[in-house]
């Protein structure tokens, strides 16, 4: 049998999704299923953001995703004992049958997003199957795994995209549809003001057709690269076959669910804006912008329209840097990588302003975060006297034409989103 053109002994492996039996919260046993959710970890990770969540509801996922102690051990202890007791006590029960889940998000704003969450085996990086677009920092992937040792758990899904096709032969988008217009396993609104809704694909038939239709596809990671890194060290400590061969995924057809993309801003804390500043003379263009935020944001878009641009703050006011020095860029920025790596405003930032101008290690946490919130992080900087980088989001499409060429962009240059909440469906790691 063919497909695309090719006999099955020549044609590339595609993604093997698989049914599991999820983790959920038992609705008569917490307060409201919408205070025990959570953005995924990295978006939380300011200080004040765990404990709004933990004091939301003493089952908050959070205190599994971040667990809280005075070392790295002890924090990994407590998540595994509070999942234990969790599940003791009934908080957390597991699913009777095996399935896929539809999750749906949708905002005030029109968007409705929906998608497959499964199991998917790790493929091996050279197939091409998941396709990862940054660089990871390898002390989150350090963090990630020990987590995961610990549980012995998939604590939130990792999101990966895919492109299906229009009319019948879209099987899984059918089913997704159809699964979605019978009523929910949960439902609820978080803070945000978005719903979540989540149902489950239990029929081996129904669960087949997907399978079979997902094996044509290859996915983009959008969103957990430290998560799939996580999943492929793990997977290499254990022996095979066994449940370490696969990871928990959200997969989303954006053909059909077009994805919004943000960018990652950097908060340099121990570099006061005038510094900043002062290193970029005879370097790059900088103006004083002398408007609010969303103004500000406005101006900065429209630069990077005619090359690199990046907007700093932390003085009260927002300072435009753009134009940089050609024979600055032909120094710094490696020129054996394709053109559209080398103009990415990401690349310019980490190989130039942060490596040679402001010397700034770029997986250092002390001298560097990375804040999802464009307010939060000039919040910050201007609180703590440190400088906030905001950049411009990147295309869609330049980001998966990367990925094609097998070229990572810098770490922590996109946020793809909606990102699904985590604690809906956990998924435990047993034999």
């Amino acid at each position: 049998m063919s497909t695309a053109g090719h006999s099955e002994t020549t044609a590339p492996p595609g993604l093997d999704i698989t049914p599991f039996r999820g983790l959920r919260y038992d609705p008569d046993r917490v307060g409201s299923l919408a205070a025990v959710t959570s953005p995924p970890y990295d978006v939380v990770v300011r200080p004040d953001g765990v404990h709004h969540l933990q004091s939301a509801d003493p089952h908050n996922i959070v205190r599994l995703i971040l667990p809280q102690a005075a070392t790295p051990d002890e924090r990994n202890d407590r998540a595994a004992r509070t999942l234990r007791h969790w599940r003791a006590e009934g908080i957390l029960r597991t699913d009777p049958d095996p399935g896929l889940y539809v999750y749906e998000q949708g905002d005030g704003d029109g968007l409705v997003q929906r998608g497959i969450i499964g199991t998917l085996r790790l493929p091996d990086p050279a197939d091409g199957v998941v396709l990862p677009h940054e660089d990871v920092m390898p002390h989150v992937v350090a963090d990630r795994a020990a987590l995961m040792r610990a549980t012995h758990a998939n604590l939130e899904p990792l999101l990966l995209t895919y492109r299906g096709d229009d009319g019948p032969a879209d099987a899984t988008g059918a089913l997704v549809e159809r699964t979605a217009a019978g009523p929910p396993l949960l439902a609820t609104t978080t803070e945000d003001g978005h719903h979540h809704r989540l149902w489950s694909m239990t029929d081996p038939a129904e669960v087949a057709a997907v399978r079979s239709d997902l094996a044509r596809r290859q996915a983009l990671i959008a969103d957990g690269h430290h998560r799939w890194a996580t999943y492929r060290r793990l997977r290499a400590e254990h022996s095979s076959p066994g449940p370490w061969d696969y990871g928990l995924v959200l997969l989303v057809d954006t053909a059909r669910y077009p994805l919004r993309v943000r960018a990652i801003h950097r908060l340099l804390p121990g570099l006061p804006l005038p510094d900043a500043l002062a290193a970029l003379h005879g370097l790059f263009r900088v103006r004083r912008v002398d408007a609010d935020l969303p103004d500000a944001l406005e101006a900065l878009a429209k630069a990077t329209q005619d090359g690199n641009a990046f907007l700093l703050a932390g003085d009260g006011t927002f300072h435009l840097v753009d134009r940089p020095d050609p024979d600055l860029l032909a120094r710094t920025v490696p020129a054996d990588r394709p053109a559209a790596w080398r103009a990415l405003d990401a690349t310019v930032l980490h190989t130039t302003l942060l490596d040679h101008v402001w010397h700034v290690p770029a997986d250092s946490p002390d001298r560097i975060a990375y804040i999802h919130d464009t307010a939060a992080t000039v919040e910050k900087a201007e609180r703590d006297g440190g400088t906030a980088v905001l950049l411009h989001p990147v295309h869609e499409e330049v980001v998966r034409d990367l990925a094609r060429q097998g070229v990572t962009m810098p770490r922590k240059s996109t946020s793809f989103g909606p990102k699904p909440a985590s604690g809906l469906v956990l998924r435990l790691l047993e034999s």
